[in-house]
């Protein structure tokens, strides 16, 4: 399993802005020099975490992008369904049924796959961005 580009882009460019002080902004150039992602893509990445509301954006000389909400509260499983809608490890978890199971009516990877799904997504809603302050 990859992490979709657009994902990948989109923790990186929230990473970048959560090491912005508090009440700044920053342009598309500058994250996606220090983030290095590429500035076509980026913008369409910043579009959508704005939609979302995982960003703020605003216009003109003193415009820019910066967090909506401290990045302590930010985890990457928000950035990356943001990106991606629900995370989901197997299509035998995307329903809620299982749709591959067997002859007898019975998928016997679907507990499996329910457990690692909770495990992951677990780890990912702990992990936020940046530090308290």
């Amino acid at each position: 399993m990859n992490l979709s580009h657009k994902a990948d882009y989109a923790l990186r460019a929230v990473c970048n802005l959560s090491k912005l002080p508090k009440g700044k902004r920053s342009s598309i150039r500058l994250i996606s020099q220090e983030a290095s992602i590429p500035r076509e893509f980026l913008a369409k990445v910043l579009k959508d975490l704005a939609a979302s509301g995982i960003l703020v954006s605003a216009k003109g000389v003193q415009g820019g992008f910066c967090l909506k909400r401290p990045a302590h509260k930010i985890s990457y499983l928000d950035v990356i369904e943001a990106m991606n809608g629900p995370l989901h490890l197997s299509l035998c978890t995307e329903s809620g049924e299982c749709s591959c199971y067997s002859v007898d009516d019975h998928c016997y990877m679907h507990q499996f796959w329910v457990a690692q799904e909770k495990v992951f997504r677990n780890a990912l809603s702990k992990r936020h961005f940046g530090i308290k302050r």
